[in-house]
C-alpha cells in the first residue's frame, strides 16, 4: 500500500479504489460489481468491501439490486440535466462570494492553481481534469462559506463521468483555450472585487463546459434508444 494510504481503513481504501474507478471508467457505467473478485484483488475481506459499496451507493455512483447485485449506476441525460442546472446556480454563486470574501492566501492559491491549467482536451486528458478541479476548489474556499464549498465538491465529483464523457466526444478534440482565457479572467476579477462580473463570467464558464455537451450527446443516445 502507498504510504499515503497507511492511515486509512481498508474501507476507506476500498471506497477511494472503486470511486477512482468508476469516475475514471474502467469500471463503466451498467457494469456489474464482482465482489468477492474485487475484495481479493483488494487483499481484504468482503467486509469492508461492502461498506464502500453502501458509500458510493449513497453518493448515486453504486446501484445496489435485489439478491445484492452492484452495478455501476448508468448515466442519464436526466442526472447530467440536473446536475448541471444547480452547478449553474452555486457555481457563480462562489465565485460572487469569493470577490468579496478572499484573502490574501486566496488570492495566491488561485493565482499558483491557474498558472497549473491545461486545456481540458482529450490530448491533455486526466492532467487537465485535475488541475482544473485543483483550480475551482481554490476558488471555492475562497468563498469562505463552508456549506457551499461542500455542495460544490459533491456537486463536481458527481459531474466528473460527464466530464469523461464530454472528452470523448467532438468538442473533446477542440484546443479549448477561451477556457483558459475565463480561468485568468476570473481571478482578476475576484482579485478586484467585481462580484457580479466574476458571477457572470462563472455562469458563462459552466454554461460551455464537457457536461453540457455530455447532456445533448446521452439525449440523442436516449432518443435513439
Amino acid at each position: 500500500m502507498p504510504s499515503q494510504n497507511m492511515f486509512l481503513s481498508k474501507s476507506d481504501l476500498a471506497y477511494a479504489e472503486l470511486r477512482d474507478q468508476i469516475l475514471n471508467g474502467s469500471l463503466p457505467a451498467g457494469s456489474r460489481l464482482a465482489q468477492y473478485d474485487l475484495a481479493e484483488s483488494l487483499n481484504m475481506s468482503i467486509t469492508p468491501l461492502r461498506e464502500a459499496i453502501r458509500r458510493l451507493s449513497s453518493e448515486g455512483l453504486l446501484t445496489v439490486e435485489t439478491h445484492r447485485d452492484v452495478r455501476v449506476s448508468t448515466m442519464t441525460a436526466d442526472e447530467a440535466r440536473q446536475l448541471f442546472e444547480v452547478r449553474l446556480s452555486l457555481d457563480p454563486t462562489a465565485a460572487q462570494l469569493a470577490a468579496k470574501r478572499r484573502t490574501e492566501a486566496d488570492i495566491t492559491a488561485m493565482r499558483a492553481a491557474v498558472d497549473q491549467l491545461l486545456p481540458v482536451t482529450r490530448q491533455w486528458g486526466e492532467g487537465a481534469l485535475a488541475a482544473h478541479r485543483v483550480f475551482h476548489q481554490t476558488l471555492y474556499r475562497a468563498s469562505r462559506n463552508d456549506v457551499l464549498i461542500k455542495m460544490l465538491d459533491d456537486l463536481w465529483d458527481k459531474s466528473d463521468r460527464y466530464r469523461r464523457l464530454g472528452l470523448d466526444l467532438p468538442p473533446g478534440d477542440e484546443p479549448r483555450t477561451r477556457d483558459l482565457e475565463e480561468h485568468r479572467r476570473l481571478v482578476d476579477l475576484i482579485v478586484d472585487g467585481q462580484a457580479d462580473q466574476a458571477a457572470q463570467l462563472m455562469h458563462d464558464h459552466i454554461a460551455n463546459s464537457l457536461t453540457a455537451t455530455a447532456i445533448s450527446a446521452l439525449e440523442g443516445r436516449e432518443k435513439r434508444s
